[in-house]
Parts: structure tokens; sequence; C-alpha cells
């Protein structure tokens, strides 16, 4: 996921998304603790993709906050 495709979605989809990244990053973590994992490297691309959310979502808060 690249931020020109968070761009284009609206602040209810980033909030979806987010929350799905979050699920995942639990999950992932708990296949950890358990031994289970098998792509360690998946939780790093998770961890920046919430962080690519929440910095599209605060762009849009603060462009619609200057708009008004």
């Amino acid at each position: 996921m690249n931020a020109k495709e968070l761009h284009d979605k609206t602040p209810d989809q980033l909030r979806d998304e987010l929350v799905n990244l979050k699920k995942e990053s639990f999950n992932l973590r708990f296949q950890q603790a358990t031994g289970q994992l098998e792509n360690p490297a998946r939780l790093k691309t998770v961890k920046r993709d919430v962080a690519r959310v929440k910095t599209v979502l605060n762009q849009k808060a603060v462009a619609a906050a200057s708009a008004e």
C-alpha cells in the first residue's frame, strides 16, 4: 500500500483500513508470541502501513480545518 492510494480514499475508508491493520498487527504479534509466525517481515510492513494511514488522516484533518 502506498500513500498515493491512501490519498484517494475518504476519511471513513481510512479509519476502516486503520482498524483492519491494527487487527492484523494484533494477530501477527499473537502468532509471534506463540511461535507460529511464518513471515516476520510482515510485522514491519503492517506497522509502517498503520503509520501511513495515520499520516494521511492527519493531513486530511489539517486540510479540512484550514479550509473552514
